[in-house]
């Protein structure tokens, strides 16, 4: 964990804004009112600082006032929005798709605000005052499908996880398709610690896959990726692990392969653009466009690279479509 706090420290610097607090743009009676709903915290390095960012970016390039509230469970989401909608808020984005039922259902008391929720598919039924933000989680991993194959000495690639949901599943099958669409022969083998943010349990499932014979191992974690990297910082050369969200090479700089990074910056500036031009809600998809990138991978053959900005390349023209397949990995 000390590691934890020297990545907290090194990336973001400064301190939270505390629950219901926050920066605070200055706004005026036109600009908006944006009040953002985390899961955690904002110095978390991850996702919750991804969504500071694209806040502050909302305050400088649409002169908003901003506020938000951290580390905000799911029973507590419907109390937290109808709180920003009484204390006057104009838009509400809630920064994770386990708040979408919330988000839906808040949303249909308050047709005057506009509210933004994150989700992984297109969902039908939406209301008239809801965006809807999908990360498209499938079409990030699908690239990594084809690093790890050209990567892996060993032939066997592990994936790491933290909960079984369907967005984790897509993930999954992505990286299958890949694989299958490469023609290579490495198997996959998925498995999840039950957390997001257990950085102990995330080492122990590393070492057992290492053990196992992964030499590649493509993690979905939040702040247990701090821990899945320390699992393999003693590992042999040849050992390598991807990263999610967020620029993580120097957890474990010799073992580190990529990162699929996202960028919340200039989805919430589209999302805010559209509002000021009276679209109170749509959909958005975040895709290699504009939202997910690649970091450029490391400790690898540039022919491997090259391979693999060529897929990018096609995801990116739709020579290449992902499939998005939610089906629950036995």
């Amino acid at each position: 964990m000390a590691v934890a706090a020297v990545l907290v420290l090194t990336a973001c610097g400064g301190s939270s804004g505390g629950d219901g607090g926050g920066g605070g743009g200055g706004g005026d009676g036109d600009a908006p009112r944006i009040a953002a709903v985390f899961s955690g915290t904002t110095t978390d390095a991850d996702y919750t600082f991804l969504g500071l960012q694209a806040l502050q970016a909302a305050e400088e390039d649409h002169g908003a006032e901003t506020t938000y509230s951290e580390s905000v469970q799911v029973p507590d989401a419907e109390r937290v929005l109808r709180e920003y909608v009484a204390d006057g808020y104009t838009v509400i984005w809630t920064h994770g798709s386990q708040f979408y039922d919330a988000t839906v259902a808040v949303a249909e008391e308050a047709p005057e605000v506009v509210f933004i929720a994150e989700q992984d598919t297109q969902p039908s039924d939406v209301p008239d005052n809801v965006w809807v933000l999908d990360r498209n989680f499938h079409l990030a991993f699908y690239p990594l499908g084809v690093l790890a194959a050209g990567a892996s000495q060993s032939g066997r690639i592990a994936y790491l996880g933290g909960v079984t949901l369907p967005f984790s599943y897509s993930e999954v099958h992505a990286v299958e398709q890949a694989l299958a669409d490469s023609g290579s022969t490495a198997t996959l083998t998925p498995v999840w610690t039950g957390d997001f943010n257990d950085p102990t349990r995330a080492q122990q499932f590393t070492s057992q896959l290492l053990a196992d014979g992964n030499d590649v191992v493509l993690t979905s974690l939040n702040l247990g990726a701090v821990g899945a990297f320390e699992g393999v910082a003693d590992a042999p050369a040849g050992v390598l692990m991807t990263a999610k969200y967020t620029d993580k090479s120097n957890l474990a700089p010799d073992h580190y392969l990529t990162s699929v990074l996202y960028d919340f910056t200039p989805m919430l500036d589209e999302i805010l653009t559209s509002v000021e031009d009276g679209e109170t809600g749509g959909y958005l998809g975040m895709d290699y466009e504009q939202g997910i990138s690649l970091q450029p991978p490391t400790n690898v053959d540039q022919a491997v690279v090259d391979q693999v900005d060529q897929v990018v390349e096609q995801l990116r023209s739709g020579e290449i479509e992902v499939e998005r397949d939610v089906t629950p990995v036995e």
